[in-house]
């Protein structure tokens, strides 16, 4: 595996993007601006993560239903994803989540 400027390999810095969620995805994202596979995870995890977040906080906006969807749906479904992609990360895998690997995906480094 390839090293990153952070002296990580880059499967490593790949998993660490989720660890949590969209802040450390953010972190990797303005550190590792010439790492296309840190750089592919790092954005997809703000994606995934952020929108998971901002979607948590809309439904808990509506009584009762909401509520439900907020505390009994969303909670296993990030926790599934959060473990998967790690997983795939640290594989050295380019797991795409359907839109946010799409989005992450056609993205190139910064110069």
């Amino acid at each position: 595996m390839e090293k990153t400027s952070s002296g990580l390999e880059q499967n490593v810095a790949g998993a660490l993007a989720y660890a949590l969620g969209w802040i450390t995805g953010a972190v990797f994202l303005l550190t590792e601006p010439a790492n296309k596979f840190v750089r592919f995870h790092a954005l997809q995890s703000v994606i995934v993560f952020g929108s998971l977040s901002l979607l948590w906080f809309v439904t808990l906006s509506i009584p009762f239903l909401g509520w439900f969807f907020a505390l009994v749906i969303l909670p296993p479904l990030s926790l599934i994803l959060w473990l998967l992609l790690m997983f795939k990360a640290y594989q050295g895998e380019r797991f795409k989540v359907p839109f946010a690997g799409e989005i992450a995906d056609q993205q190139e480094p910064a110069p």
